[in-house]
């Protein structure tokens, strides 16, 4: 009988750890499981990106506010086509300004967004058309380092 009840009790410890881990790793790896966000797509087209991943912040006066989606190659204008995911709460006007920035000095990239102050908003599916480009710390070095006198 006593045998009975330490594997019992054994084994609810370790279902208890599984169930845990699983809601920990769910939580955050930031999964949706349920399809319960309610997030629009819009697009920005940059001439640099380098460092931005998918998964990386949108955020909106350092309040994150979605993510990247994707990030493929326009075939016509050799730009860098993002794709975000913003949370349906936040509006974004249409004379709005999307910029890469770097999270510290060596930290990962993310997407900051500027509101303008137009009465228009970007509907789901638009254009973010005003875009800055991520700025190549090592072009700034070169350029420094290198400057003719």
């Amino acid at each position: 009988m006593k045998k009975i009840n330490i594997e019992l009790m054994v084994g609810l410890f370790m279902i208890l750890g599984f169930l845990g881990f699983a809601y920990l790793s769910i939580k955050l790896g930031d999964v949706d499981l349920f399809g319960t966000r309610n997030d629009y797509p819009v697009s920005a087209s940059f001439n640099s990106i380098s460092g931005l991943k998918e998964g990386a912040f949108v955020e909106i006066a350092g309040v994150k506010v979605g993510k990247v989606s994707s990030i493929n190659l326009d075939n016509n204008d050799y730009e860098a086509l993002v794709t975000m995911s913003i949370n349906s709460s936040v509006k974004l006007q249409e004379d709005s300004i999307a910029s890469i920035r770097t999270a510290g000095i060596i930290g990962d990239r993310y997407v900051s967004i500027t509101p303008g102050g137009s009465d228009q908003y970007i509907s789901p599916g638009g254009e973010i058309e005003e875009t800055e480009s991520a700025i190549s710390l090592e072009e700034l070095i070169s350029k420094y380092i290198f400057k003719s006198k």
